[in-house]
């Protein structure tokens, strides 16, 4: 276990780098200079270069990327061009409600993921397996942003059962913070619960469909103790390879869901930033997000090392 731990630790250095890298080259890219969206309808040739000067633009790349990457190192991540405030702050203050929503989402897609898919591969071609089956393909098929929508019409605006404006910080209202994550949660789930269901199903069916399942049967082990000790944990090891897959795809798709429950979120944030060409915020978000997947990757290898120890690293 130490020798993965040193394995992904060793790799996460170049990874970051490298997707810095990536990043601060693409806001080349990006049509437009921060200085004429700083400046607004007062830009002129003069402003603008006035403006680039004071915020360091005119200076060669590769020196802005290597004082970039030395402020990193120290945890300056550097100063917003649209607020002048420092853009860690901005990222910290945003970072509890983009992770209350993200561990939600994730809570949502493995409880409902694994036990639906648990129950249709107790009994493959069973009715049940066949409305799960069912069940996922809806959930698969439809949008974040759909199911926030008419999550929102339904249960908050024609019932009226949770609030249409649902983030609060836990800090001030710990059960208002909870009822609030329900619909986000769900919205942000559902599709990632579709596909871990159907992950599940299927590895829980090779497993019960093994010899080593006959020969626990005939040795007159019950069907329950079979399932949760044999099926559930062999099917687990699929599951928990692709997590941390979900778990990238679930901050992407918090952005859109961040914006139809207004979250006050970082994937907000970054959007109005890419906008507005505040390129500070974005490198630093994007790299915030890294080290955050790269961190749970790590507890994610850990676990499927503990359980399949074919996977550690000789």
């Amino acid at each position: 276990m130490r020798k993965l731990v040193a394995y992904r630790l060793a790799l996460a250095l170049p990874q970051l780098a490298a997707v810095s890298l990536v990043v601060f080259s693409l806001t080349y890219l990006i049509p437009g200079s921060p200085a004429a969206a700083i400046l607004g309808a007062q830009a002129t040739p003069e402003r603008i270069e006035q403006v680039e000067a004071q915020l360091g633009l005119d200076r060669p790349a590769l020196v802005r990327l290597v004082e970039w990457y030395a402020g990193a190192f120290q945890g300056d991540l550097g100063v917003s061009f649209a607020t002048a405030r420092p853009v860690t702050d901005m990222l910290l203050q945003r970072m509890p409600a983009t992770l209350s929503l993200v561990f939600g989402g994730i809570t949502v897609a493995l409880l409902l993921g694994i036990s639906l898919g648990a129950l249709a591969g107790m009994r493959p071609g069973s009715a049940l397996d066949r409305v799960v089956s069912s069940v996922t393909s809806v959930g698969l098929a439809l949008p974040q942003f759909w199911a926030g929508l008419l999550l929102t019409l339904v249960f908050a605006v024609n019932l009226g059962w949770v609030p249409v404006i649902a983030y609060t910080p836990p800090g001030d209202d710990p059960l208002a913070w909870l009822h609030g994550l329900i619909l986000p949660s769900l919205a942000l789930g559902i599709s990632a619960a579709a596909l871990i269901a159907r992950q599940t199903r299927t590895a829980m069916a090779e497993a019960l469909s093994s010899r080593y399942v006959d020969t626990l049967t005939a040795a007159g082990v019950s069907r329950r103790r079979i399932v949760l000790r044999y099926g559930l944990k062999n099917a687990m090891v699929p599951v928990l390879a692709t997590t941390g897959i979900t778990f990238s795809i679930l901050i992407g798709a918090s952005f859109v869901v961040e914006k139809v429950f207004a979250f006050p979120g970082v994937g907000s944030l970054m959007l109005t930033s890419v906008i507005g060409k505040d390129f500070p915020v974005v490198q630093a978000g994007v790299l915030i997000i890294a080290c955050l997947v790269i961190t749970v990757n790590l507890f994610i290898d850990m676990g499927y090392g503990l359980l399949n120890p074919k996977a550690r690293p000789q």
